[in-house]
This record gives structure tokens, sequence and C-alpha cells, in this order.
């Protein structure tokens, strides 16, 4: 299935030098240079080694009608069901999220949808190539269970491919795929990708607009903040929904080219527009100082409660047109 550019506003910027992927007007991610001096002085901030706290949930096997509903199940991974498509952003159940079984960030918490639990798959949605958001093992699981379409950054379908994974479609930032009722666009995220020493910025990242039913849901991945929110407000339109990244921020000197604080996730939330935002990306993985449990306190502290939910492993809500 060929993919199509949104017409109307133009192109977003250039973020291809011919050989690595950037972005466009804003800081870069830092090197292994810093990652090292960050590690070398890091003092995190005590969290428990498990919490056993997670309630898992059964969701429906679909929902009809004009209804959305929203399973967060761990990190970025969330289930969206509405007008009887079901799509998974980012799934991952593995114990780490990290090539190697043995080292890696360890989870903190249980998956909120047992896997045996998990509905019919139609689309599955993947950010970039962080272990965190793309992990094999839990890609290879869905392409068994049947027939789901996933959609990657461009170059990232290469590796699906290569492990048997599909059918897989790539979008770059500003391009659009059809699937049955339902319109997937690429769109900007301040990021960068690695599964490796030697590949870094060899593939995108990027967030997804999805329209069905009438509404506009966005999944912004994992992103830095930026003006790339005032772009797509002004492209598309206030989604109806927006899952907004709010963990792994600290320190700020590492973390901020790519990834939000919880008070620059509400200042996204307020510059879309969005009807409701869910936090994601926190709560499961300790990927930075800041303790697991922290980022929801500081949202807490600075967010709309009515506008910006917090939802815990398994938690559902279900949003009107």
């Amino acid at each position: 299935m060929k993919t199509v550019q949104h017409a109307g506003s133009p192109p977003f910027a250039t973020h291809f030098d011919g050989k690595r992927f950037f972005n466009p007007g804003a800081p870069q991610a830092r090197g292994f240079l810093a990652a090292l001096l960050w590690k070398l002085t890091s003092r995190p901030e005590p969290s428990p080694r498990f919490a056993a706290d997670v309630e898992q949930s059964k969701p429906p096997s679909c929902v009809e009608g004009d209804e959305l509903r929203v399973t967060l199940i761990n990190h970025s991974t969330v289930l969206l069901q509405q007008g009887a498509i079901n799509i998974l952003t980012d799934p991952i159940w593995s114990e780490r999220a990290s090539p190697f079984s043995s080292i890696g960030p360890r989870r903190r918490r249980e998956p909120g949808v047992r896997w045996e639990d998990l509905p019919r798959i139609d689309i599955v949605l993947l950010s970039h190539n962080h272990y965190d958001h793309l992990d094999l093992s839990t890609l290879r699981m869905l392409t068994e269970l049947g027939e789901c379409q996933f959609i990657v950054p461009a170059r990232v379908g290469r590796l699906l491919r290569s492990r048997s994974i599909g059918p897989v479609h790539e979008l770059d930032w500003g391009e659009s795929l059809p699937l049955g009722r339902s319109i997937v666009h690429g769109v900007p995220a301040l990021h960068f990708s690695a599964r490796t020493l030697f590949d870094r910025n060899r593939t995108l990242w990027c967030g997804y607009v999805i329209e069905a039913a009438d509404r506009l849901v966005y999944f912004a991945g994992d992103t830095g903040f930026g003006n790339h929110f005032a772009r797509i407000r002004e492209r598309f339109g206030a989604p109806r929904l927006a899952l907004l990244p709010i963990g792994a921020y600290e320190p700020r000197w590492f973390m901020s080219p790519v990834h939000m604080a919880p008070d620059e996730a509400v200042r996204a939330h307020q510059i879309l527009g969005a009807g409701t935002s869910i936090a994601i990306h926190h709560g499961t993985f300790q990927l930075g100082d800041e303790g697991i449990d922290t980022p929801k306190k500081r949202l807490h502290e600075c967010a709309p409660v009515d506008s910006f939910l917090v939802l815990n492993n398994g938690q559902s809500v279900t949003l009107a047109l």
C-alpha cells in the first residue's frame, strides 16, 4: 500500500542529510562521551526494585460505535480501541528494555494487560528503534497472533523484515497511510535513533496522528519539547486525545533534547489544544535519574486534573467524540 503526502500545508522541515536523520532547528541528542559522563556522575533517585501494585485488566475484543477506549498497558504501550479497530503503540512485554537478557533496564512493574488477554490487534505503531519502544520479541509474538499491520518510521522496516515481522509500512514526516477507515500520518518528534554504537540516526523517529471515527488521536512517541507541537496543531487541528511522554527527563543537561519534563508535557498539551492528554513513558522502566513515580507526582502538581490524565498500568478510560 502506497503512502501519500498530506495535502494543504507545506512539508515539514528537511531532516535528512543523505546519510543520517537529524532534528531540524533544534538541539541534537547528546553523544557517547556525554552519556558516559552522565553515568559516571549519576545519582539516581531511589525507587523500589519492583512495585507489585498493578491491577491487570482484560480489554474487550473491540469497541463499537463512536467511543474511544484507551488502556495504558505499560511505558509507552497503549491500546486504542475505536470503530472496531484495535491499535497498539510501542508494545513491550519483555522483562528488560535491552539487547541483553541479563543487563539493561529491568521492568519495575508488570504490564497492565496479560499477554493472553490482549485482543486482536489490527495496527501496531512504532515510534523509533530504541529497545524500550521496539521490542523484537513482542513484535514476533504479535506477528504469530495474526495479520496486523506494522507502521514504522523511515528505514526501520528493514529490521522488522529481517526477523519476518510484517507486513510493514514506513512513513516519513508528512506522509500518510490509509488503512481501512483510518488514516495514519507520520509527524515530527525531537529524538534520535540507535540500537548499537554504530548506527546512530540511520533510521528516523516520529510521532503519529490517527484520523478515525471523526476524531484525531496524536501519539507523540518519544520526544523533547519543541515547536513541532504547534506545527502539528496547525496542520491537523486539535486532537481529541494526545499521548504525551513525561518520564526519563533527569538530568536535564543530558535529557532535555530528547525527553520532556512533566511541565513541558503540560505546555505541549496546551499548545496542541488537546481535549484530553494521557501521560506515557513513565512508571515501568527507570531510564533517567528521577524516581520511577516522580514524573507522575510532578505532573499532578502542574497539570489540569480534568484534561491531563495519569493512568496506572491496566487502567482504562473511555472518551466520547
